[in-house]
């Protein structure tokens, strides 16, 4: 039964979004502009974009598997306050977010994402964020451009590796429709890269981001290890925060 549910239940396992009226008014404490991108003709990418006065640069952050920019919006404010634009996509399903998803959706949303970005800044002025989920989608991106930053919180090897470790009984290179294969985008990586991971994570385990870290290019990687960090706690570290500081002085 487990297996059964692995192949044709994997999406409502993978991805827990939460949705929106596409009337829902946002509320944050910094101005932010609105934006709604049609990455393709079925689909409709709803995104957030905050924006400061002479900010230090842009930072394209891609958020967990959980929620939507009601949640995430409010996180992203954190590197607002550090002098940073920051635009946030809803994945499709999330949110106010439209679209049927799959692995290439993802990559071809966050790549649209990336060239209106380039319309207003220079490449050497985005800094790459991924947390969780979405650190697969910014080590992807990062694989076929030349950022300024990749920055990953919490990251996995691979899904297929994540998934290995809950259910390690079952075929699962077969069963799975998504892999998100970090663990080869890296090796494509050309700018410098941050990893943050706590020893205490129960979703995604500290060995995964160990083995990513392992491939990764050896001269351009970092690797914070939080003690006692869980999976969704590490801003409360001082290790993480000051970390992030340092990043995007």
């Amino acid at each position: 039964m487990i297996g059964a549910s692995l192949c044709f239940l994997q999406e409502k396992i993978l991805f827990l979004p939460t949705t929106l009226a596409q009337n829902y008014q946002f509320e944050f404490r910094y101005p932010f502009e609105e934006l709604f991108f049609k990455t393709a003709d079925d689909v409709s990418i709803n995104a957030l974009h905050f924006k400061t006065v002479n900010p230090k640069g842009v930072i394209l952050y891609f958020h967990g598997n959980g929620g939507d920019l009601s949640r995430w919006g409010i996180i992203g404010e954190h590197f607002v306050s550090l002098n940073y634009d920051v635009l946030i996509m809803d994945y499709r399903t999330y949110g106010k977010s439209k679209g049927k998803l799959s692995e290439q959706g993802f990559y071809d949303d966050a790549e649209y994402c990336y060239n209106y970005l380039l319309k207003s800044y220079s490449e050497e002025d985005i800094v790459l964020y991924g947390r969780s989920l979405g650190t697969g989608i910014a080590t992807y991106l990062a694989s076929k451009h030349q950022p300024k930053q990749l920055i990953l919180e919490t990251p996995y090897f691979s899904i297929l590796d994540v998934a290995k470790h809950r259910f390690p009984i079952f075929p699962l290179k077969t069963l799975l429709k998504y892999e998100f294969p970090s663990n080869e985008f890296i090796t494509s990586v050309n700018c410098p890269i941050m990893m943050f991971h706590g020893t205490d994570d129960s979703v995604i385990p500290y060995s995964s981001a160990q083995k990513l870290k392992s491939v990764a290019p050896e001269n351009k990687t970092k690797f914070i290890t939080i003690e006692g960090g869980g999976h969704n706690n590490l801003i409360s570290f001082d290790l993480y925060k000051d970390g992030i500081k340092t990043l995007l002085f």
